[in-house]
């Protein structure tokens, strides 16, 4: 019987493909957090205040 050769097996290359390069720009909108987190608390704001003086 001849001598059987183990094949050698690595695993993905890179990740497959899904490596994600976080210093190219991606353009959008820039936002400060800060302005986000604002805005929502206005509208919560809002939303309480229509409530009570409507409600």
């Amino acid at each position: 019987m001849p001598v059987m050769k183990r094949k050698q097996m690595e695993g993905p290359s890179g990740g497959a493909g899904l490596i994600r390069y976080f210093d190219v720009d991606e353009g959008g909108p820039k936002l400060d957090p800060k302005l986000v987190i604002s805005i929502v608390v206005a509208i919560i704001i809002l939303e309480i205040m229509s409530a009570v003086l409507l409600g």
